[in-house]
């Protein structure tokens, strides 16, 4: 059949999140989560989602976006699905140019696109001119099974708190800024203001705020491990970091063991979690936690006006 390609339709949702979940479970990418960013996501990022149809049926989705915390500008991401069972028909291409097409219409130059580490994804985005870059790994764990290390009392001086005790998020916002500024990634970023923090990640639908938890010393977060969920038996971490007059004392895993546990005990089964490959100390956390590879992709990129 022939392939079309338009916008997402806020009746798409579920429809979509099914098709991402089929294509990748570890993303666990919600309809809430879509509807979301769709409509109240930040304004900067210009996201939007083109699906590709056959008929009556949605077979694949690209989202697309402007990525608005980079510190150079004029940089874009392309990411595509296309359903397992709907593949080798045109979908992936139809997807591609139109988001590409998207992008250079929002003043983009290169284009960044999360590619998974098979022979048909990488061989796709590679004769589409895409060359590869850093290579990122899905963890998962199996709370049912899983026989999660203890935390231990927390340092002298540190009280670990969930992140729904906050009166005001800046102290996060804050630790998050100072955490990632040496954490490994493909582009440099710009330090993000507060309200569009607040908009990215304090807002959206699928955080947790009783499972995020923060090591806290002198009402200051010295580190936190940020908590996604499904709203079912399903969590990703968002992100795990300390300040960096805090390292070296155990904190990251302190918190995202405590985490897990609250996870467990509130009936949540399964746990992912994600590493970008050159980022040993993260690494050997998730490793001591008991987590596996499930999944793992690479970044490409290409410069669109070539």
């Amino acid at each position: 059949m022939t392939v079309t390609v338009r916008a997402l339709r806020p009746a798409d949702t579920a429809v979509v999140a099914g098709v991402l979940a089929a294509a990748a479970p570890h993303h666990l990418i919600t309809a809430e989560w879509l509807d979301w960013r769709a409509a109240g996501g930040p304004a900067a990022e210009r996201f939007g989602v083109l699906l590709a149809v056959t008929g009556d049926e949605v077979v694949g989705a690209a989202l697309t976006g402007l990525l608005h915390e980079s510190a150079e500008p004029g940089l874009a991401f392309a990411n595509l699905t296309v359903h397992p069972d709907r593949r080798r028909r045109g979908a992936g291409g139809a997807l591609l140019a139109a988001a590409e097409e998207r992008l250079v219409g929002l003043g983009a130059r290169v284009a960044y696109a999360k590619v998974a580490d098979e022979p048909a994804a990488t061989g796709f985005a590679q004769r589409r001119g895409y060359r590869r870059g850093r290579r990122a790994e899905y963890l998962g764990l199996d709370l049912t099974l899983a026989e999660l290390p203890p935390a231990g009392a927390p340092p002298a001086g540190v009280r670990l708190r969930a992140a729904a005790e906050l009166a005001d998020p800046r102290p996060l916002y804050e630790a998050d800024l100072d955490a990632s500024r040496d954490e490994p990634g493909e582009t440099p970023m710009a330090d993000i203001s507060y309200p569009d923090w607040r908009a990215a990640y304090w807002d959206r639908p699928d955080l947790d705020r009783r499972l995020t938890t923060l090591a806290m010393v002198d009402g200051t977060v010295a580190a936190f491990t940020m908590v996604l969920t499904d709203g079912r038996e399903r969590l990703r971490s968002g992100m795990t970091g300390t300040r960096r007059a805090h390292r070296g004392r155990g904190l990251a895993r302190m918190v995202k063991t405590v985490a897990l546990r609250r996870a467990r005990d509130g009936g949540h089964r399964w746990a992912v979690t994600t590493n970008d490959a050159g980022n040993a100390p993260m690494r050997a956390i998730n490793h001591a936690l008991g987590y596996r590879q499930v999944a793992a992709e690479w970044r490409y990129r290409r410069d669109l006006d070539r």
